[in-house]
């Protein structure tokens, strides 16, 4: 538009002061330029193009093959065309990778009438996510290289990558009863109100539980026993916000949080019992804009970055699937946790205040964190307070298995204070072991 202005300007100086030579080129130059806009604009119009991918929903380790044809339906040869499938850059950037890909996704060539060029390259998911594949960015423009032309083809495809699920061990089904009730033979859960008997006191038993009249009595510490919980199912509190994960180990603590919440989620469905999720993370979907993909720019930069523009971080409402039974229910959580991402907006202790009116008071409340802070202690010993019983699960890389009691850590005391047992995972072995006998009171 500038080169036009310009050129016009310049005609009429040479009008007004009778220059013929000068209004002779600006009549050309005017053509030229009318003539490159007109052929830039007709071929881009004429470009038609087509995704082709194979499934939405993937495994950890599976593969995608993507195909994009880009067809000329012109009469006119288009003398130079970009073809670029855009990706998420974020998941190829982090370290270890997201996703891998393999194959060309950019092409500059030339497309004759009627002719049909293709992009083929895989993508390799190495973690779970919601991965947006596309869309395609075109370019092109006259022999002179005074006009170009972009445009965004196609729509995207979405794929969605399911968390990593792991056999918990201790899980045995024993039998099951008429009503559809099963009896287990490890739980995860202790009932504190509910005595069983008392046993020698072992190493990493706390303070709280030794027996003190049975070691008055036998002159040995002896530690209660109490009886398995009769609550059924679980309802499971995900803290992802941004601020309890930053600095070292804080992207494998959070994956490792979503490969606990998606293990007990499968393990408690195993059961036949019911599980529940919410989350002050963000559903990835919520920030895709479907209106972007078929506009007009003028600039490479703006289509970069319309292409992939997300929405503002900052959630301030929990993400949820109701606490009931089914395949169904847990086909949501796991789809749930691929899309979740960290937000800016709702705190942890701000969430349990928002639905501790809406969880079941059949079902174990299970927070998993990273980091506890004094409200979010006191927001679950609230829960507890009110009659829920509370076990939370601490999945940090960086955390030992076993606190040492002598000078326990400063969240393991906050979450005592409050009456919360807890465990602590700090790698996909402790995971698996999550259910064995041994818990922390």
């Amino acid at each position: 538009m500038k080169g036009i202005l310009g050129t016009i300007a310049l005609l009429l100086l040479g009008l007004v002061f009778q220059l013929g030579l000068l209004v002779y080129a600006m009549y050309v130059l005017l053509g030229i330029l009318w003539l490159s806009r007109y052929f830039t604009r007709s071929w881009m119009e004429q470009l038609v193009a087509r995704r082709i991918c194979a499934g939405e929903v993937f495994e950890i380790g599976e593969r995608l093959a993507v195909t994009v044809e880009i067809e000329n339906t012109s009469r006119l040869t288009i003398p130079w065309l970009m073809i670029e499938d855009s990706v998420p850059y974020e998941a190829m950037a982090q370290r270890p990778f997201r996703i891998e890909v393999e194959g060309g996704r950019l092409e500059l060539t030339r497309l004759g009438p009627g002719e049909v060029t293709t992009l083929e390259y895989e993508v390799a998911f190495r973690q779970r996510g919601y991965y947006q594949l596309g869309p395609v960015l075109l370019e092109t423009g006259d022999v002179f290289g005074l006009h170009r032309r972009f445009r965004v083809a196609t729509e995207p495809h979405f794929a969605l990558v399911l968390p990593k699920v792991l056999p918990l061990q201790g899980y045995n089904l024993a039998s099951r009863r008429p009503m559809g009730e099963i009896r287990v033979v490890h739980r995860l859960f202790e009932d504190p109100t509910r005595l069983a008997g008392v046993r020698p006191w072992q190493e990493g038993d706390p303070m709280r539980r030794i027996h003190w009249r049975a070691t008055a009595r036998t002159g040995e510490i002896h530690s209660r026993l109490y009886e398995h919980s009769r609550v059924a199912g679980a309802t499971l509190l995900l803290d992802f916000h941004t601020h309890n994960f930053q600095g070292i180990g804080a992207t494998t603590s959070a994956e490792l949080a979503i490969v606990t919440v998606a293990s007990l989620a499968n393990a408690v469905y195993v059961m036949g019992q019911q599980i529940g999720l919410v989350s002050n993370g963000r559903d990835a979907a919520d920030r895709i804009r479907a209106e972007g993909w078929r506009a007009e720019f003028t600039t490479r930069a703006e289509a970069l970055q319309r292409a992939g523009e997300p929405l503002a971080n900052d959630r301030l409402r929990p993400v949820r699937v109701p606490t009931r039974k089914g395949g169904e229910n847990r086909r949501q959580i796991l789809e749930m946790l691929a899309r979740l991402e960290h937000t800016d907006g709702m705190e942890f202790a701000e969430m349990v205040a928002v639905v501790a009116a809406e969880i079941p008071r059949d079902a174990t409340v299970v927070p998993v964190m990273r980091h506890v802070t004094p409200d979010m202690a006191l927001a679950l010993g609230g829960l507890v307070r009110r009659g829920f019983l509370v076990t939370a699960v601490i999945a940090a890389f960086e955390k030992e298995a076993i606190p040492d009691w002598a000078q326990p850590p400063e969240w393991a005391g906050l979450l005592l204070a409050q009456g919360i047992d807890f465990r602590v995972v700090n790698s996909e072995e402790a995971i698996m072991n999550l259910c064995t006998e041994a818990i922390v009171r």
